[in-house]
This record gives C-alpha cells, structure tokens and sequence, in this order.
C-alpha cells in the first residue's frame, strides 16, 4: 500500500522561538472539561458495553452532552447549592442488535455518576447535579457507512480533519503539567482546592506569565486569611513547578479577579464554577492533546464523546498528536512539527486522503535529511491506527 504521506519545511519560526506566545488548559472540573469528562466516560462504557455483548462497537457518538449551570450559595465553613447544575447526555447510540435489547441508558447513567463522583468529589450525584439522558437511534446512512459488519480496518465516517503538533513548549508543558499536578499531587494534601482550575500561560520574550483561576472548597476554608492562604500556596507551587521546567522569568497570578475589600473571592460549595453561572459544552475546551494553542493550528472538532472506530474527528486528532510524539521522539534535529491527516468519507482509516508533516528544523538539518525516517514513521502509525480506538476504550489515552 503507498499512502499519500507528504513531508515538507514549516516556513515559519519554531513556536519556542516567537516573540509571543499563548496557552489555556481548563482543568477536569471546569464546565466545558466536566461536559467532555462525562461525554467521553459515557462512550467507553457504551463501547465495553458493546463488546461485552455483541463482541464488536456499535454506531453511537455522545459528542453533543451540554451542562446548564446551577446556583450556589458559598459560605466560609460551608454552604449549600440552591439550584442543581443540570447535564443532558445527548447523542445517538444502537440500543438492539440482532434480537438484543442493549442496557445503553442505564449504562450511560453508571458512567457518569462513576466520574463525577471520582473527579469531583465535593459534589453529589443527584442532589447538587442532576444527569439526563436522551440517547436516539442514529441515522440509517451513517450506521452503513460505519458498518454492522465486522472489517478490518474501518471506513471513514465524515470528510474531515485532525491536527497535532510536538514538541510541546516550555509554556505549554508548565500550563499543562502544573494543572494535572494541581488536581492530583497537591490536591491530596490540599482538600480546599477544588478540581476547577484553569490556567492561562503568556510568554513574551522570555518572561511568563501563568495566570490561574483557582476554585476554592467552603468547608475547608475558615476565614479571609485563610483563603488567601489557600492562594498563597497555590502560587507557590504553581511557580516551583514551572520553575522546574524553564530557566525562562516566572510570575504567577492566582485569582486575579478577586476584591478582598467588596468580599467577592473565588470560592465554591462543591469546587467548580458549573454551580453558579457557567455552562459547559463538550468542545468548548482543551483540544485533543489537553491544550488550547493559538499558536498552533487546531481542529475545531469535540474528541470527546465521538465513536472511537471510525469517527475522524475524535481518531485523527489523537493519531496526528500520537504520530508528532513519536516523530519528534525517534528523529534529531526536529524543532518544531505539525501533523495534518484529511480523511476522505467512505475511505479506510489507514487510508488518509493526505498525511502532511511540517518541521522547523534545528540548525544544520535539512528536510532531506530526515524525509525518509519521518515519513516511514507516519506509514508505521497508520498502518497501526486501530491502536488508538484500543487505547481510548481501555482510558489509555485522554481526549482533553
């Protein structure tokens, strides 16, 4: 098989060198991440589901779950949620095969309230948030273009596109790396800081700027000194972790909108903002690599939620990334590279209308030098692209 892989110079400076630079990361409990958290739950319980029974993934995607926020009434020590915040789990999904009545809904009502209640801890199922689920039938012609019977390797189901970049820079690895260390390492020893963390990076130059919105738990904060404590340490980690990263100028802000004199604080019943005002879509958020990069090229597809088999739009984002990753890996002299993979509907998914690669390459590479390895790279991972659809059904991969 000769796939169309083209390879060719990004005529432009390697991210790291530019002048500016910007990256977002909205942590799991964010209302937008919440939606693509329980969207993306929800579809590999439906596609275990689906292999528990019939032995192969049914047509379903969950990509359209949207999040109505609640009203809360915080209070130093504790206070309570007024109104729930209100999830509609919506999309479509095969719910009988060959005689068998399939469990999606109940299924998709366990997964959910199994994430919320693992991510967010504070809030309880049920009382604080309510989940709705309305799964419909998906549509004749796409159901055939998926393919009720079994193939080795998929079609296509959409003309569409993924994106991926690598390496990632100093910035986008702090902004990255401080959220996830915030929801886990220092959440551990720190119950106040809820899982609604957003951080913003700017670079100019060579100063960063890390501004973080932090949520912050009521019952474990006392007082004003107390919650400004909280932020204290906040700041604190937060610019011991990226000084680990970078030898670059560091600042850290962490709740800049607050007004100590007016008592308007950043502080939360359950630990996201979802409770009082903010609603949240699947695709809203972080792209597929966990990042929003206005740097870099984006997909403006949701990842979250989609069928793992043959839907592009969740497939190539996370294969573009995964090929970037293992190019920049295995090939010296890469600054910076970009992945592109169009599919064509219809056509196998190892088949991409076209695989382009675009480097910045180090002082003294040229791109025939490394042509011929980055190429045989991509060929290897399409040629594996079924991997993926494994790695997101088992959670060894994160779609946002």
């Amino acid at each position: 098989m000769s796939r169309n892989i083209q390879v060719s110079r990004l005529d432009r400076q390697a991210v790291e060198d530019q002048e500016v630079e910007i990256v977002e990361r909205k942590g799991v409990g964010h209302p937008d991440s919440i939606s693509d958290g329980l969207a993306e739950s929800v579809s590999r319980a439906l596609s275990q589901l689906y292999l528990d029974r019939v032995g192969k993934v049914l047509h379903y995607n969950t990509d359209e779950t949207q999040l109505v926020a609640g009203r809360a009434a915080p209070a130093f020590g504790g206070g309570e949620v007024i109104e729930p915040i209100y999830v509609l789990v919506v999309g479509r999904a095969t719910k009988s095969y060959d005689g068998q009545q399939l469990p999606v809904d109940s299924t998709a009502l366990a997964a959910a309230r199994d994430y919320l209640e693992e991510t967010i801890p504070e809030l309880e199922y049920g009382t604080d948030i309510v989940v709705d689920v309305r799964l419909g039938e998906g549509s004749g012609d796409l159901q055939d273009v998926f393919g009720e019977e079994t193939q080795e390797v998929p079609m296509a189901n959409d003309t569409s596109f993924g994106v991926g970049h690598a390496p990632l820079t100093e910035t986008e690895t702090i902004v990255y790396e401080a959220e996830r260390a915030l929801n886990t390492t220092y959440y551990a020893d720190h119950p106040e800081l809820g899982p609604d963390v957003k951080l913003m990076g700017k670079r100019e130059g060579d100063r960063i700027d890390i501004t973080v919105a932090a949520a912050m738990v009521d019952a474990y904060v006392e007082d004003l000194d107390d919650y400004d404590d909280a932020v204290a340490d906040v700041r604190e980690f937060v610019t011991d972790l990226a000084e680990d990263h970078t030898d670059r100028e560091v600042h850290v802000h962490v709740n800049t909108a607050d007004d100590y004199e007016e008592g308007s604080i950043y502080l939360t019943v359950t630990g996201t903002s979802a409770e009082q005002g903010d609603d949240g879509s699947v695709g809203r958020g972080n792209r597929a690599n966990g990042l929003i990069t206005p740097n870099r090229p984006m997909s403006m597809e949701a990842t979250s939620g989609k069928n793992p088999v043959n839907h592009i739009g969740k497939i190539y984002n996370l294969l573009s990334t995964s090929i970037a990753e293992s190019v920049t890996e295995e090939v010296d002299g890469i600054r910076d590279l970009q992945v592109r993979l169009l599919s064509q509907i219809g056509r196998p998914i190892d088949e991409p209308h076209v695989a382009d690669a675009q480097i910045v390459t180090a002082e003294g590479v040229d791109i025939v030098d490394i042509e011929e390895e980055v190429t045989a790279i991509i060929d290897r991972e399409l040629a594996d692209v079924s991997e993926i659809t494994r790695k997101v059904i088992e959670g060894d991969v994160t779609t946002f």
